[in-house]
């Protein structure tokens, strides 16, 4: 527990209006976007710059006090989930944009801007941030950063990684380093690309410089609907097979379709199986004649339809239909769970026919919406307050992250393992594997106060039930209580 001369020292150095102790106030930091896990902090600290958030990571060092660093609480991995008797770092009062360079094409942030703000920023110069997480709107660069965030384009410009130039960064002792930096590579070690998907287990990013891109000059969007999700998913090796690279490849089943439409009226058809959203950019000409080859494609794999955006408004209502499935599906279920998971573009269309045996088998539906071009599955795991349906769910869940490393892939392409799949790390690593990353984490933090319990197993996290709280038995009796 954390006394009150710590909690003063914190108040000193950050200001009292900085530092949150009201239980009620604390309740609204204890999970993120995956709500089955909960713990309420001790303390949330809200620093508004880099010295700041340097203080309150010393104080925790010399106290011994762990800390999670939390951005908009947007992650659906329980990377953000706080520890007990430890503090939350909140960058949310972290939102300047330093420093904005169009000629060079770059942006050095704070990390509380939101992801959609930068693009946002850099389009009266004509340029735009790449990365598009489906929560972009409220996601944040420092979240991005420390996930590894992806978003529907992915396909053809990559993740998180391949956008940012450098970081400033305070160490879990507390001092402040940067990585990488105003060129596009660095030598020595990429310490850069080490700390970026490290889960804030590393450090806290204070300060991140990203690479713009101009906005492309041409930019065709269709979907295209189809009887079965297998038929989709071989349109998608067929469009890859053929040398297209795509600027995104998105796919919805029925019941993905059916949540968006109720949530948004994208024009999707509610009568196929499945949709792809298929979107080429570049050079007017070339994407122009690429368009035109995958509309062929798409009809020789079958499709009953394709729908072209006439315009931008079309396209915009078309990504705002998929940006919004994770949650529309509310409107179809009263819960669920978002999985996070890949597989080789060779085995997309195995991968959906098990996760259609694994719900029946478990008599749960399950929506699926996912990026196709890369494979990345996103299937949501629908369940209501019926008895055993909530554990049911969570298992499902597992099993098909598990499923995705037992076919070739990984168990996350861009939500992250959090604690939510730490138990399952072991399924795709090895023990040796899993001593490395220890090794390089405790270098950064030989103490194990930054985010712990997070991404790889221990023995008290894997011998517990991972999932929704459950009482023990006598907690139930009345015999104990929980605190």
């Amino acid at each position: 527990m954390i006394d009150i001369a710590l909690r003063r020292a914190f108040e000193a150095a950050l200001g009292p209006d900085a530092v949150l102790h009201d239980p009620l106030q604390l309740r609204t930091y204890e999970c993120d976007g995956l709500t089955g896990f909960r713990e309420v902090p001790s303390l949330v600290l809200l620093p508004r710059s880099t010295e700041e958030v340097a203080a309150a990571v010393k104080l925790c060092a010399t106290a011994g006090v762990p800390f999670v660093a939390r951005g908009a609480g947007t992650g659906l991995s329980g990377g953000a989930v706080p520890v007990a008797h430890g503090v939350v770092i909140s960058l949310a009062r972290m939102r300047r944009v330093v420093e904005f360079d169009p000629y060079d094409r770059r942006m050095v942030l704070e990390p509380g801007v939101t992801n959609a703000e930068i693009s946002k920023i850099a389009a009266p110069h004509g340029l735009y941030y790449a990365p598009d997480p489906s929560s972009q709107v409220v996601c944040t660069i420092g979240g991005n950063v420390a996930e590894n965030s992806g978003g529907a384009h992915c396909l053809k410009y990559g993740f998180t990684l391949h956008h940012v130039q450098a970081l400033r960064v305070v160490l879990p002792d507390g001092s402040v380093v940067r990585l990488g930096g105003d060129a596009p590579e660095s030598a020595g070690p990429d310490l850069r690309g080490l700390f970026i998907g490290s889960e804030g287990t590393l450090g806290i990013a204070t300060e991140i410089t990203v690479r713009l891109l101009r906005v492309p000059e041409g930019v065709r969007t269709l979907v295209a609907d189809f009887s079965t999700v297998e038929q989709a998913g071989d349109a998608v090796s067929a469009i890859m097979a053929a040398g297209i690279v795509p600027a995104a490849v998105e796919m919805l089943d029925a019941l993905a379709i059916e949540a968006c439409e109720a949530a948004v009226g994208a024009g999707y058809s509610r009568d196929t199986a499945a949709a792809l959203v298929v979107e080429l950019d570049g050079l007017d000409q070339e994407c122009a004649e690429q368009f035109e080859r995958v509309i062929n494609i798409c009809y020789a794999q079958g499709t009953s339809g394709v729908r072209i955006a006439a315009d931008e408004r079309e396209r915009a209502l078309i990504w705002k239909g998929r940006k919004a499935a994770f949650a529309a599906v509310g409107r179809i279920s009263p819960d669920y769970f978002v999985q996070d998971g890949v597989v080789p573009r060779a085995r997309l269309a195995e991968a959906l026919a098990r996760i259609a045996a694994m719900s029946q088998t478990e008599g749960l539906r399950v929506a699926n919406v996912f990026h196709a071009g890369d494979g990345n599955l996103h299937p949501l795991v629908l369940f209501d307050g019926k008895a055993g349906e909530a554990e049911r769910a969570e298992r499902l869940s597992r099993d098909i992250a598990e499923m995705c490393v037992e076919l070739g892939g990984s168990l996350s392409g861009e939500h992250g393992i959090g604690l939510d799949k730490a138990c399952s790390m072991p399924r795709m690593f090895g023990e040796t594997d899993l001593a490395v990353m220890n090794q390089l984490r405790t270098a950064f933090d030989p103490d194990g106060l930054a985010n712990p319990g997070k991404v790889l197993p221990t023995p008290r996290l894997c011998g517990e039930r991972p999932g929704p709280y459950q009482p023990h038995p006598l907690e139930a009796a009345g015999v104990i209580e929980r605190w």
